[in-house]
């Protein structure tokens, strides 16, 4: 395993980390499982935003004994509402599930305090300008966390939390086809064709994303990736905005090729997972390189395409809108449901069916899903 400094922070984490999120809703032991054999591997950095009690105290219980061989980045402001995952902007709040996720990881500090998802302006100067930022500052001065953190999917913001000279790290999401897109967007967006024909004179990235990861690179701000596989669309050539498909260790390698990139965050949830993520330690240069996707005539978008974060919740029907998505997008590519997977469809608490139509997970969703309209579609797909 190959470790690199996480900016300014002393720490020394591995370039392949672990992304706790795909870990809800399992079982201990194949959270434990997962987590050995991150370990074993020499995997020392860990991300939990999630805010479900159960996942908390199940990751808390396989550090048991060795936390000290895990960097923790955990959250602010990710709280846990009526059975559901929301973020919120009440310092109470906000107070009351940090120090249950201390409690639940049997920890008395965290590695990395992150202000959690700041993708818009208005969240931005509320989070920046009032309590919460007081109180992250407060456990940092106590030694309760060791290096604040932002995360977002919006480079402006990003940029923004940079310059405040505030910030050791910044998890945010790095993958090829998010680095080309528009950055006055607040979500991924369709490309149009000139943004697209001068890709080559914009080096392949965004102006304002390069300039992001080369201030980060300079000022020593640590940059955590999540979503470099971009929830797996792009490791499907059916999927891919690209046409073809990268494996796991292209875009890795494009992740970590990036300034300022310390880790990428991956959502491990099986040992095969771990096993596949860590081959990129092996993987030769000709296995590693992604540069064949520049060659792509065609052009892409990533719009709508649902990554599975539950960032829409809470969902007033207590949907599971990311599992059901996943269901919905496997049984698409199929032609049809698979009894197996129309068995584990039916086997969820809350169904597709159930959807009010409100529109409010529209409202919440970074990517521009039409959610409403999936939940419609997988209504009349699985019956």
């Amino acid at each position: 395993m190959v470790y690199r400094e996480l900016g300014r922070t002393g720490f020394k984490v591995s370039e392949v980390g672990l992304g706790g999120e795909y870990l809800e809703g399992k079982r201990l032991g194949q959270v434990k499982s997962v987590m050995d054999a991150a370990i074993d591997n020499g995997i020392n950095i860990l991300d939990c935003f999630m805010s479900n009690p159960s996942v908390r105290s199940n990751l808390g219980q396989c550090l048991k004994g060795r936390r000290e061989k895990m960097h923790i980045q955990g959250h602010f402001r990710s709280i846990w509402n009526d059975g559901q995952y929301q973020r919120t902007l009440d310092i109470k709040q906000v107070k009351l599930f940090f120090e249950d996720l201390l409690a639940r990881f049997g920890t008395d500090y965290l590695d990395i305090g992150t202000l959690h998802l700041i993708d818009n302006a208005g969240d931005f100067d509320e989070i920046f300008n009032g309590p919460i930022l007081e109180y992250a500052l407060r456990q940092k001065e106590k030694g309760v966390i060791r290096a604040l953190g932002v995360s977002t999917h919006n480079p402006v913001q990003a940029l923004k939390a940079a310059k405040t000279g505030l910030v050791d790290t910044i998890l945010f999401s790095i993958n090829p086809a998010y680095d080309v897109m528009d950055e006055n967007a607040a979500r991924p967006k369709k490309l149009d064709n000139a943004f697209f024909n001068d890709l080559g004179s914009l080096n392949c990235i965004n102006s304002v994303r390069q300039e992001l990861y080369a201030y980060c690179a300079s000022h020593n701000i640590g940059i955590t990736v999540m979503k470099a596989l971009a929830a797996g669309a792009l490791l499907d050539e059916r999927t891919s905005p690209f046409g073809k498909a990268l494996t796991t260790q292209q875009c890795i390698h494009y992740a970590l090729t990036r300034p300022g990139v310390a880790s990428v965050l991956l959502g491990m949830q099986t040992v095969e997972q771990v096993e596949d993520c860590l081959r990129y330690e092996t993987a030769s240069a000709e296995e590693r390189d992604y540069s064949f996707i520049y060659s792509q005539s065609s052009k892409f978008s990533m719009d709508g395409k649902c990554m599975y974060c539950n960032h829409c919740l809470p969902c007033t029907a207590h949907i599971d809108i990311a599992q059901v998505g996943k269901y919905l997008d496997m049984a698409l590519l199929e032609g049809k449901p698979s009894p197996s997977l129309r068995e584990h469809y039916m086997a969820l608490e809350h169904r597709a069916d159930e959807c009010l139509g409100c529109g409010i997970c529209e409202t919440q969703c970074p990517f521009n899903v039409q959610i409403v309209e999936r939940m419609k579609q997988a209504s009349e797909l699985f019956g």
